[in-house]
Formats: C-alpha cells, sequence, structure tokens
C-alpha cells in the first residue's frame, strides 16, 4: 500500500472516530500527523509543525474572546432583546427576527453553534408561545447562523479565505459571503412558505402582554429566555454530534442550553445589571464599549484590510483591561474546542502536503476525466460527512484535496470553493450536527421523537438537494 494511500486511509479514519466517539477530530489529527508523519513520511517535529496555522490560530482566538467578552458582560443579551422588541407582537416577523439575529452573530465573529445556542432557546420558545412551527423557527436559527457565517471576519470566513490563501488559490471574500446568505436566504424563504409562514402572515398582530413595553420582550410568564449559552460546555462544541450511541431524541434539557454556567435563570449577568427591573437589559459602559469594539473590528477589517485575529486580540485586550471581571469569564469562553479542531486538521493536511498526497489525491480527481462529475462529487462528499461530523473539519480538509484539480484551470476555483462551503455548512441542520442537536435539545413541549425525525428527513432533504443546487449555479457557469 503506498504511502500516499495510507495517509487518506488515516484520514477517514479520524473522521469515523471522531464521529462515533465523539473525540475532537483535532485532536485525533495530531496524533494522526504524528503517528504518519514520523513512521510513513519520515518527518521530523518541525516538518509536522511546518503546517501549523498559526495566522488563523490567531484569528480564531482573537475573534472568540471578543465574542465571549460580549456574552460576559451581556451585550449580546442586549442585543438578542433589542431584536425581540421590534416584533411588538408581529407573529410573522419572529422567524425572520431570529433569522437575521444569528445572521448578525455570526457574521461579526460568533461560531456557529454559539449563535445557535444564544437564539435558539429564545426562538423556540416564542415558537410555544405563539403556536409556529417547532421546525419552521429551528431551521431558521440554523440556517440564520450559516447566512452571516462566511462574512470576511466570522470564524468561517477566515478560515475558508485563510485556508484559500495559504493553498494560492484565487479568492473572492464577498463572492463566498454572498453564496452563503443568498443560499440560506432562499431555503429560508421556501421553508417560511412550506411551514405555515403564509398563515402566520394572516394572524396580523397579536396580543404579547409584556412585550411591548419595557418587560420580558414577549415571553410567557415564567419562561426563561436565558441568551446567554456557554457554548463552550455541552454540545455546542462544533465538534460533531452531540454524544455517542445516546438517543438523540432524549437531549440535555432546555433548561440545560438556555442558562449559562454561574448565572440563574433570568438573571442578565454580565458588567451591567438590570437597573432592578426583571427583563430589562440597559446599555452599560461596558456593553457600549462592546458595541463600539464589534463596529471597531468591522471598520478595521473591511475598510484598512487590518489582520482580524490581531484586531480583535487588541479589542479585547482594552476591553478586559478596563472590565477584568468580564475578561476573567471570556477566556474560558473561547471556542478552544474549535482551535483545536481547524488546527489539527490543517496541521495533518500539511502533513499529506509534505507526503505529496494532495498532489496525488488531485492528479486522482482530475484523473476522473470529467471535471463536472468530480466537482460535484466533491460538493456531495463535503454534504455527507459535515451532517454527521464538523463542518470546518471537513472544509479544512476538501479544500486543500481539491487544490490539484483545481490548478488545471478547469473549474473556476472562487466557485469551487464557494460551493464546497456552502454544501458543507447548510446541512448543519442535521440533528446529528451540533447546531441541529441545540435545536432539538432546546425546543419546549414538544413530541422531540416526532420533532427529531422531522429535523432527519430534512436534514436528508438538505443533503441530497443543496450540494447539486450549489454545483449547478456556483461551479457550472465557472467551468473553463
Amino acid at each position: 500500500m503506498s504511502p500516499e494511500l495510507v495517509s487518506i486511509l488515516v484520514l477517514v479514519v479520524v473522521f469515523v472516530i471522531a464521529t462515533t466517539r465523539s473525540v475532537n477530530m483535532g485532536a485525533l489529527a495530531f496524533a494522526a500527523a504524528f503517528g504518519v508523519g514520523t513512521l510513513v513520511a519520515d518527518l521530523d517535529a518541525d516538518g509536522i509543525f511546518a503546517g501549523f496555522p498559526g495566522d488563523l490560530f490567531v484569528v480564531l482566538v482573537g475573534v472568540t474572546y471578543l465574542f465571549a467578552i460580549a456574552r460576559a458582560n451581556g451585550t449580546t443579551d442586549w442585543l438578542v432583546h433589542a431584536a425581540v422588541r421590534l416584533v411588538r407582537g408581529r407573529v410573522a416577523l419572529i422567524p425572520w427576527v431570529m433569522f437575521a439575529l444569528t445572521g448578525a452573530l455570526t457574521a461579526i465573529g460568533a461560531v456557529s453553534p454559539a449563535a445557535v445556542a444564544i437564539v435558539a432557546p429564545i426562538a423556540l420558545s416564542f415558537a410555544t408561545r405563539y403556536a409556529i412551527s417547532p421546525l419552521l423557527m429551528g431551521t431558521m436559527v440554523v440556517h440564520g447562523a450559516q447566512a452571516g457565517g462566511f462574512s470576511p471576519i466570522s470564524i468561517y470566513g477566515s478560515i475558508v479565505n485563510g485556508i484559500v490563501e495559504r493553498e494560492g488559490l484565487p479568492g473572492s471574500e464577498v463572492t463566498l459571503f454572498l453564496a452563503s446568505l443568498i443560499a440560506n436566504l432562499l431555503i429560508a424563504g421556501v421553508l417560511f412558505a412550506l411551514f405555515g409562514g403564509r398563515k402566520l402572515w394572516a394572524r396580523g398582530s397579536v396580543p404579547t402582554d409584556g412585550a411591548t413595553g419595557e418587560g420580558d420582550a414577549g415571553f410567557a410568564d415564567g419562561e426563561t429566555p436565558g441568551p446567554g449559552t456557554d457554548a463552550t460546555s455541552g454540545t455546542a462544541t462544533g465538534t460533531g454530534p452531540v454524544t455517542s450511541g445516546a438517543t438523540p431524541a432524549t437531549p440535555a434539557s432546555p433548561t440545560a442550553v438556555a442558562v449559562r454556567p454561574g448565572r440563574e435563570a433570568g438573571d442578565t449577568g454580565g458588567t451591567g445589571d438590570t437597573g432592578g427591573t426583571a427583563g430589562i437589559i440597559r446599555l452599560t459602559p461596558a456593553r457600549i464599549a462592546t458595541l463600539t469594539a464589534l463596529v471597531a473590528l468591522v471598520v478595521a477589517v473591511l475598510g484598512f484590510d487590518l489582520d482580524a485575529g490581531l484586531t480583535a486580540v487588541s479589542l479585547a485586550v482594552v476591553l478586559s483591561t478596563a472590565w477584568p471581571d468580564d475578561s476573567r469569564r471570556a477566556v474560558g469562553e473561547i471556542a478552544w474546542s474549535t482551535v483545536l479542531l481547524i488546527c489539527g486538521v490543517l496541521t495533518y493536511v500539511g502533513v499529506l502536503e509534505e507526503m505529496g498526497t494532495i498532489t496525488w489525491a488531485g492528479e486522482g480527481v482530475g484523473g476522473i476525466g470529467v471535471p463536472l462529475l468530480a466537482a460535484v462529487l466533491l460538493c456531495y462528499i463535503g454534504a455527507v460527512v459535515s451532517a454527521f461530523a464538523s463542518s470546518v473539519g471537513i472544509m479544512g480538509a476538501l479544500i486543500p484535496l481539491a487544490v490539484p484539480f483545481l490548478a488545471q484551470g478547469e473549474i473556476g476555483a472562487v466557485g469551487m470553493v464557494a460551493a464546497l462551503a456552502v454544501s458543507a455548512t447548510v446541512v448543519d441542520v442535521s440533528p446529528f450536527s451540533t447546531n441541529g442537536a441545540l435545536v432539538l435539545a432546546a425546543a419546549p413541549d414538544v413530541d422531540r421523537e416526532r420533532f427529531f425525525r422531522q429535523l432527519m428527513v430534512y436534514g436528508g432533504i438538505v443533503v441530497a438537494a443543496v450540494p447539486a443546487l450549489a454545483w449547478l449555479v456556483l461551479v457550472v457557469p465557472g467551468l473553463g
């Protein structure tokens, strides 16, 4: 067996173990890099670490650190409740507000599972109160997260754009962002039409009790909004399924998802208090400074082309210096599992490049002889694997594997990368993925067996249909 084939089989084993045993894929990839690099490729430690993505490490740590401070001091709580109050009883707008909210959170740097964990308990509580389909509400939250997930300063966007740059491929940050945004927006529109959206419009406005005042933003008495879910615990790790061997229909209780450790139900926590009035989340100096920092990050990256990671770290340090208590909590909420995952996978990919596996695999894909067929196969591989494992992990592996194939010039690299990104992330509605599992866990007063089956069927439809559509729209027009 050739060394190249051994290294590919080891990568497959890494994905299988991560999927079935709930082990962090990055840790497995580091171990695989050490084993394959030492025993098969005859590399020393310097050769193995040559592929470590130091730039992406800083981006991941910096952006998630800044966002963790925003969670710790209640800035995200304020954003959530400000958006909710805009609804003012217009039931048909509630799913779209949740879609936009999760999209905004991921676009400014939240890890996708973190954004879903923040918004899903609120969204599904609204669904229960106003008789909105939980499938509609849950999928709108997940697709919203993916709609904003590839902005130039987002986690997914930074990862994919970083990989594209490292591999020397032509790239377009705007095309990548718009491809995911438009794809998820269109899917959301179809879902809204199919799962009761027209009936919601017909209902018009309904009494919201305290929602239009300064009170509870539309929550029923005794409900806990809990927008500050801890995305670093439980299922929100971005490393694949929630558990291995557990029955998906009996996940953690919604309360476990809705209330951050160290915070009582209904307590907004953070630096600022609620001014003694239950349900009111007011702007405080810390929250104003954090909002300013988030705007500054966007301006610095998009307007002045500064490095997103270093800028985010610098802004986080300024906030940490001014409000150290929030910083101490935020450090523990950095998406370390995602950092480990992507750095481990890309380090292993670096070993594959050192030993020539990338070139070997790319020539194999190109050897199919039909560029469009090879392209659609890569999209389906990304979708199927990502439905059960990590989206960022599969993107980190597939894009480098496609480099030699794309280098032939017969398929446009920008469209192919965008198609792979859309295919690998839009399937996160699957109940076996972290986002889908969070939605399942957060749904109150539902038949979980039935809801699980609905998510599974819908996830299967997405896996079957979206890669082909992404390939048709993004890849076929770029055929050289």
